[in-house]
């Protein structure tokens, strides 16, 4: 089943959508105000932009967004945090209320200021944000008791620390006393959070950069990776996921190889709350019996969905269903097409292929692998009577297609093609890629196809190879776990 466990398609979110873990949120709450409108002019006053404000909206920020988005993919939400009992306070409680949120154990503080954040926006550009609000520490013992009396049963509890005063020493002594499945923390200072031992914390590369030293910007990734066990002893978890903007996400365990998400990127203007649904979906995931590396994609997935929209913004199972739910393999002359306009623009273009049947995780690091050594990574299918010439007539296990929707479900593959010959030759002709890659235990000299990526200037290179996790091996499992049931 490692395939459903790791490629997240749409299959699998309509799987996972019947999963309604119980999910507290404890954090930092905060209203997001957008004012959009059009900037033609400067002020007269100040050397200032004039923007004609034609549109303003407001929605849940911060812990907020993250429980709202868990709510929107299914999770049974309870939210603990501290508002004003102003009118922002009770504003943003309703609208917690309005998208599924039990806000039973939200707190509200009389005199005390609801945090906002206003954003003006001219025509897509952030000009300005200007906050208001309190940020003293919070009634300890009022949230404390909240929080006892939300987690009991809870399936997770995750941990939103913008730094904003309700996460004392009182509340992390209580949070890192309580016994949940899963506590995970997505704080500005993940270190703070070391003595509640948690099973995951999720910085972005600011954040986990703090624990170690500054990161150099060309390969923030192998940096990190590099400093692993320094970045888990800082932070006392037993996972660490480490968010690289439109740069996708690591993650980094004390036993397995990193592994690494990729990301569409987006403008900057539209990230913002990516991180609280990636961390929401994350939670989630794992929440409902994911893997960390199942949980990493449906994350990355659902970070990819909010960008692509205004504000803050919220992703639901139907929008990952239908993000997912796409033909998958491209044929040659749109591959061709879109390969072409990646050389333009610079980008260097991976290329590999297989049958890829039945996917397993040697294939899952094999290609992850691959999507490091360039910008884009192609993978070219083999069709299933090209498998079954190779393989024999009992192969593939799954049609391409299938096999094609579960590979485009990663996030380090940009493109999948079939192809019907036995070797690729006549697609690395007509595509000319700067790379083309095998599995370690391929040489060059076994390739026919070498010769022809030479002759255009390409190079060949192998790769790691991952011994006793063939798709032959996994077939025979599973052919031996029916025969044992029968």
């Amino acid at each position: 089943m490692e395939v459903e466990m790791t490629a997240i398609t749409a299959e699998t979110i309509e799987r996972l959508s019947v999963h309604r873990p119980e999910v507290v949120v404890v954090g930092d709450a905060i209203m997001d105000v957008w004012l959009s409108g059009h900037c033609a002019r400067v002020s007269r006053e100040a050397p200032a932009p004039v923007v004609d404000v034609g549109h303003r909206a407001s929605s849940p920020g911060g812990a907020a967004n993250t429980a709202v988005n868990l709510a929107a993919m299914g999770a049974r939400v309870r939210f603990v945090s501290v508002l004003g009992d102003d009118g922002a306070g009770h504003e943003l409680r309703d609208a917690l209320t309005r998208q599924g949120v039990d806000t039973r154990h939200v707190v509200l503080a009389p005199g005390r200021r609801t945090v906002r954040k206003h954003r003006v926006v001219a025509d897509d550009q952030v000009l300005v944000r200007f906050d208001e609000g309190d940020t003293d520490p919070a009634p300890a013992q009022s949230v404390v008791a909240a929080l006892r009396a939300a987690t009991e049963d809870a399936d997770a509890l995750l941990v939103c620390d913008y730094d904003n005063g309700l996460l004392g020493d009182e509340v992390r002594a209580a949070i890192g006393s309580i016994d949940v499945p899963l506590l995970a923390v997505d704080a500005h200072d993940p270190s703070r959070w070391r003595d509640t031992r948690p099973g995951l914390v999720a910085p972005n590369a600011t954040e986990a950069a703090q624990q170690l030293g500054p990161a150099p910007q060309d390969d923030r990734a192998a940096f990190f990776e590099r400093h692993r066990a320094e970045l888990l002893e800082a932070t006392g978890a037993k996972a660490v996921v480490v968010t690289l903007d439109r740069e996708g996400a690591l993650l980094l365990t004390p036993d397995e190889p990193p592994y690494r998400t990729w990301a569409e990127p987006a403008p900057e203007s539209r990230a913002s709350g990516a991180g609280d649904t990636f961390c929401a979906a994350l939670c989630l995931g794992i929440a409902a019996g994911l893997p960390l590396r199942g949980g990493m994609e449906l994350a990355q997935a659902a970070a990819g969905v909010v960008v692509r929209e205004h504000g803050t913004s919220v992703c639901t199972w139907t929008q990952l269903a239908a993000t997912l739910d796409r033909d998958a393999a491209l044929g040659t002359d749109d591959l061709a097409d879109i390969v072409a306009r990646h050389h333009e623009a610079g980008r260097s273009v991976v290329f590999t292929n297989g049958c890829f049947d039945v996917l397993h995780r040697g294939h899952i690091s094999y290609l992850n692998e691959a999507k490091r050594h360039g910008d884009v990574l192609v993978v070219a299918l083999n069709s299933d009577d090209s498998v079954r010439r190779l393989k024999g007539p009992d192969r593939p296990v799954n049609g391409a297609q299938d096999r094609a929707a579960v590979l485009s479900a990663l996030s380090c593959v940009d493109h999948v093609t079939v192809f019907d010959e036995d070797t690729p030759i006549d697609l690395l002709r007509r595509l000319k890629p700067e790379l083309y890659v095998k599995g370690g235990d391929y040489t060059e000299s076994m390739l026919a196809e070498a010769p022809v990526v030479r002759s255009y200037g390409g190079e060949v290179r192998s790769l790691g190879y991952v011994p006793d996790r063939s798709t032959s091996s996994v077939i025979e499992k599973i052919r031996s776990a029916v025969g044992e049931v029968r």
